[in-house]
């Protein structure tokens, strides 16, 4: 009996032991399926797919669109539409109204013609004001509101003139002056509003900047100089044309003379004032080259090259001559006569400086070409010394123009001045993108660079005061800002 209950105790324990294999099995066989699934997604996903043809090959491509409905179109989502505010919105804005009537007229003798609703600077703040333009019936005259440009403008000229100044005369990207704008008075002017002002603003001066034009070709005195420019990905210049009065742009354009006498003509008759760019060689009647790109050439040598003294005896022999012609120049009680005798004077002695005039250079092709010895290879700062001298030496009657005619600077500092803004906002990349954006350019910033020739403080408020003036009489900027008195400069 022991025996038998003991081998029923062990079936018991076999019966169980086999049941929990039948239990692991089953688990198992479920995470070999859950494998087999996951195996066969990650195969579907990496081979190639089907492709989806997205042409119609059909017989119905060639039928006709069918036709929606005026109220099916209704009901599909409108986009809000871009552009001017609805005129509902802006009553609620307006800080101001004012009534625009006849001159010598009350309103109860006229009718209600428009309403214009325009941004104004008043009192160094910005007022939202409601005009309300009223006009005899049958009027032909409407009356036109003070300092703003037509009846569909919603900002006022002073608004204007102030974007173009942070643009063109501070340097600023379109971007930045519409910030600048928004940060002093609040206003936000869309970048695309700013473009399409600008150019309301340049066709407004077009006429400006043609009669800068005309003053310039008939100058007697002109300083000329020219800096790299972008249009677009197009590499080209930007000309100055100044005078003590005037300051002439031409953004743009080549480099060649065409572009010079497309502004002063074939002949100059005044004395031009410039660099020793060749095109400027037979344009002019009287022609002063700029000193100060003599006297930097030669610092330059004697600065890269300070072991060699010569190149610092012809730096201060060079700066000796300049300084006594100077002194000439400003000495008030020299006649005619004797201004041409010190000029011959001072040429007489470039000549005995630049003693190194006609001297031959030759460089390492001249030499393997005539198999001459290495060593008589002229040096690069030697063959830049003897270039110099030869520059001087050739171009003695454009030396001391200055000394003969006190008027004329000795160099030409003043364009370079004019031309510096321009090379800050080449190099900052706010070149123009089209050859009408460089035309805008050129007309606006002609007009700003002569208005602050001629007026003493360049202030928002004093440009308005002349722009105001010069629309109620309907004559030019620059007969309100008149010509500054002429002086000597250095």
């Amino acid at each position: 009996m022991e025996t038998s209950g003991i081998l029923l105790a062990r079936i018991a324990d076999l019966e169980k032991q086999l049941e929990e294999q039948f239990q692991e099995n089953g688990q198992l066989k479920k995470q070999v399926a859950e494998l087999t699934d996951a195996l066969k997604a990650y195969a579907d996903s990496k081979t190639s797919k089907t492709p989806k043809i997205t042409l119609n090959y059909s017989s119905e491509r060639n039928e006709p669109p069918e036709k929606i409905s005026k109220k099916q179109d209704q009901k599909k989502t409108k986009r809000k539409k871009a552009g001017r505010k609805p005129k509902s919105t802006k009553p609620g804005q307006v800080n101001r109204i004012e009534d625009i009537l006849p001159e010598g007229l009350k309103k109860s003798d006229c009718i209600l013609h428009r309403e214009q609703f325009v941004w104004r600077l008043i009192d160094h703040k910005a007022v939202y004001v409601h005009y309300r333009i009223y006009t005899t019936a049958n009027a032909a005259d409407i009356p036109s509101i003070p300092g703003v440009r037509n009846a569909w403008c919603g900002y006022g000229l002073e608004f204007i003139i102030m974007l173009a100044h942070h643009i063109y005369w501070m340097g600023l990207s379109m971007d930045k002056a519409c910030k600048m704008i928004h940060f002093h008075t609040g206003v936000d002017i869309p970048k695309s509003q700013a473009d399409s002002l600008l150019y309301q603003l340049s066709n407004d001066w077009k006429g400006e900047y043609e009669e800068i034009a005309k003053r310039i070709a008939i100058a007697s005195i002109l300083y000329i100089d020219e800096t790299g420019w972008k249009v677009g990905k197009k590499h080209c210049y930007t000309w100055v044309f100044g005078t003590f009065a005037d300051v002439y742009y031409s953004c743009g354009v080549g480099r060649g003379k065409a572009v010079m006498e497309n502004v002063i003509g074939t002949t100059f008759a005044g004395t031009g004032v410039s660099d020793n760019y060749g095109a400027y060689a037979s344009i002019f009647t009287k022609h002063q080259l700029c000193w100060a790109h003599f006297l930097r050439k030669a610092i330059e040598l004697m600065l890269r090259y300070p072991t060699n003294k010569s190149y610092r005896q012809f730096y201060l022999r060079l700066l000796l001559i300049y300084r006594q012609a100077k002194r000439y120049r400003e000495d008030d009680g020299l006649t005619v006569a004797a201004r041409e005798a010190k000029s011959l004077e001072l040429q007489a002695e470039i000549v005995r400086c630049c003693d190194r005039a006609g001297e031959e250079i030759i460089t390492e092709k001249h030499a393997e070409k005539n198999d001459l010895d290495k060593s008589l290879i002229t040096s690069v700062p030697e063959a830049t010394m003897i270039r110099l001298h030869n520059e001087l030496v050739s171009k003695l009657d454009c030396l001391f123009v200055f000394v003969e005619n006190p008027a004329v600077a000795g160099t030409n500092n003043q364009s370079e001045r004019d031309l510096r803004r321009e090379a800050q906002v080449r190099k900052a990349g706010n070149t123009s993108k089209s050859d009408k954006g460089a035309l805008r350019r050129s007309t606006i910033i002609s007009v700003f660079a002569t208005l602050a020739r001629r007026i003493k403080d360049i202030t928002l408020t004093n440009i308005m005061d002349v722009v105001f003036e010069a629309k109620q009489w309907g004559i030019s900027l620059f007969k309100i800002a008149k010509p500054p008195e002429q002086k000597r400069d250095g």
